[in-house]
Formats: C-alpha cells, structure tokens, sequence
C-alpha cells in the first residue's frame, strides 16, 4: 500500500519557476544572490541574470539530450554556478544531486555511483584557508568510476588555468563559460507533485550513504512552510547559513528564493581569519 502510494494533486508545475522565474519577470534587478568571499567582498546577482543562466544552462543541458529523470550529479563549492546548475535542472524536470568539492574519492563514489548521473559539473579547484586547492587529479580519480557520464562540465573557479583537455573521460567535457553561454527559449517541464527533484544522503556511518529523494510538490510545500512561517522571510531579507553543497541545509538556502528574498553564498573556512569571519 505505501510502495504505490501517489498524491492525489493533479497539478502540474515546476519548482524553478517559483524560485526565480516569477520574480525575474516583475523584479529583474532584485537581488536573488549574494556571493560573499573570504575577503569580505560581495558580488549580488539580480532574479534578472540568474533566469538567464539558468535558461541558458538548462537548454544546453537540453541540447545533450537531458530531460525527465535524468540525474546531474555537482561537485561544487557554494557559489552561483552551483545554484544556476540546480535550478536549470529542476526546470527540465530532471533529478539533482550535489558533493562539496572537499569530499574525498570515495566519499563522491559512494554517492553519485549509486544514482549514475548524465552530467557531472565540478570546480577544478577551490579556496579553503588562505590556499587554492587544484581538484584536477582527484576529478580524474572520480571520472574513471563513473561509467555513466555523458557530459563533464568544469567551472574553473580558483583553477584558471584549467582546460577541457586536463580531464581523462569517456563522456565529453567542456569548461563551464564555453557551455552555458548556448542561448534559446527558456522552457519549463511541467511535472507532477512527486516527480524527483533532488537526491540527498544519509551521512553513511552504517553502510554506504542511503540516496533520499525529493519530489517537487513536497519540497515546495514543506520549504515555503519553513522560510515563510517558521524564518518569517520577508521580500527584503537577506538569508545567510553557513553550509557546503554536501549538507541539506544547502538546499534549503535556496528556499529562501520563494519568498523574493536574497540569498548569501560564502565558501570557506568559517575560522578564517578570525571566528569574527562570519
């Protein structure tokens, strides 16, 4: 009986639509992000500018065949791209998933080898405590175990010199600004109430990590539930809690663009300078 359980809720929508779409047409140059660095400095993007790479990645996305129940897999640090990325996935009605990028091998295998992502958009280096961090060889560690990539996608970050060719993969692999930049319509995939949305993970202290899933309907519910009663966000507010992709209060962040509020983005050690940092 509860195996084939189905919400009687014949609406269909997409949930990237109520977190940037709605707000980008009335309010383009409200800020959606706040991408704050170690060094104190901030960089807002507007609801405007991140439908439009949003719209832009999805029909890039689109192009390499990705829709419907397809999984793309992230190993990014907290920072536009990464909310760009997820967005243009739920709007194809497709499933994410995403690690930090101080994950180890191992860690990355447990999870993405068990839901056997398309795609794969990763950082090819990062900052932590004062230091860049080149991620190339472990990627190339992660790439020879994921069989089922068809797309690598790398956003350089703190690697500048990162190029398509330092990456070994079957799939084909591409820098980030050379693949989203793709253009087109922007086009929503209308889903049901339990179509998947995301995949998070148990911490995996006994066995490997268990994959949870998300679906569309509950994740809008139960997210606008917490940010606009229990956070009581308003369309003013600025909401910041100190997290990495690899943790759930990632994707709850992003909740805080259901309410036309912004949201700030900070990757780094919370220590750093000083604990005053955050």
């Amino acid at each position: 009986l509860v195996r084939d359980f189905r919400w009687a809720i014949p609406a269909r929508y997409n949930i990237g639509t109520a977190c940037a779409d709605m707000w980008a047409a009335t309010e383009p140059e409200r800020v959606a992000l706040v991408r704050c660095e170690t060094d104190g400095s901030l960089a807002p993007v507007g609801y405007g500018d991140l439908k439009r790479q949003s719209d832009a990645l999805a029909h890039a996305l689109r192009e390499r065949g990705i829709g419907r129940g397809d999984r793309v897999a992230a190993q990014l640090p907290n920072m536009p791209e990464a909310v760009v990325a997820m967005l243009a996935t739920a709007s194809l009605g497709a499933v994410w998933s995403s690690c930090s990028p101080d994950f180890g091998v191992q860690g990355v295998i447990d999870r993405f080898g068990q839901i056997e992502p398309k795609v794969l958009i990763a950082a090819a280096g990062y900052r932590y405590a004062g230091k860049n961090l080149d991620l190339t060889a472990k990627l190339n560690e992660i790439l020879e175990r994921l069989p089922s990539l068809q797309q690598l996608v790398v956003v350089p970050y703190s690697n500048k010199a990162a190029r398509a060719g330092d990456f070994r993969s079957a799939a084909r692999v591409i820098l980030w600004q050379d693949f989203y930049q793709a253009g087109g319509e922007p086009k929503f995939t209308p889903v049901s109430f339990e179509q998947p949305l995301y995949i998070l993970y148990s911490s995996g202290t006994t066995g490997l990590p268990k994959p949870i899933v998300h679906g569309h309907g509950g994740i809008l519910l139960e997210h606008h539930k917490l940010s606009s009663l229990h956070y009581n966000l308003k369309p003013d507010d600025r909401m910041f809690f100190f997290t990495t992709t690899g943790w759930m209060m990632w994707n709850f962040l992003l909740s805080g663009l259901l309410t036309k509020a912004s949201i700030v983005l900070y990757d780094g050690n919370p220590g750093q300078p000083d604990p005053g940092v955050l």
